[in-house]
């Protein structure tokens, strides 16, 4: 892996420290903490920010999506989903579009790697795709 590696978060990965969920948590947590200190460079996706912050006010209120989303922002860049990525996911074999687009964002922002807890979700790979487990033995 380069020296910083630059990652691109799936949502999932979010959910699990957001929501605690056993036995993902600590990896989870590890990986977003390396980015927060810099070490790793994160991107998440705007439709993974605006899912997230549907569930978190669905769950709890507004003003904790507000609160919880501009932290993460805080983390992690938002990587760019335009008209050209739409297109490239559209021709993408993969059975969940969001998934493919997802990959392209991924590409577009030179990520080393996707972290997803759905590998299998992510085929063909056009890069690599890891759990956070993965990631953090891999650094």
């Amino acid at each position: 892996m380069a020296n910083k590696p630059t990652v691109l978060v799936d949502i999932n990965v979010l959910l699990d420290v957001l929501q605690k969920r056993e036995p993902f948590f600590e990896s989870s947590a590890r990986l977003l903490s390396l980015i927060e200190s810099g070490k790793v460079k994160g991107f998440v996706t705007s439709h993974s920010v605006t899912t997230l912050f549907y569930l978190i006010k669905k769950d709890r209120s507004t003003a904790e999506a507000k609160a919880t989303i501009t932290n993460i922002l805080q983390l992690m860049k938002v990587a760019a989903v335009d008209q050209n990525a739409i297109e490239q996911a559209l021709n993408l074999d993969y059975r969940d579009f969001e998934d493919a687009v997802q990959m392209i964002a991924a590409m577009q922002c030179k990520a080393d790697c996707l972290i997803t807890r759905n590998i299998r979700d992510y085929q063909p790979q056009l890069l690599a795709v890891l759990q956070p487990v993965d990631f953090l033995a891999a650094l």
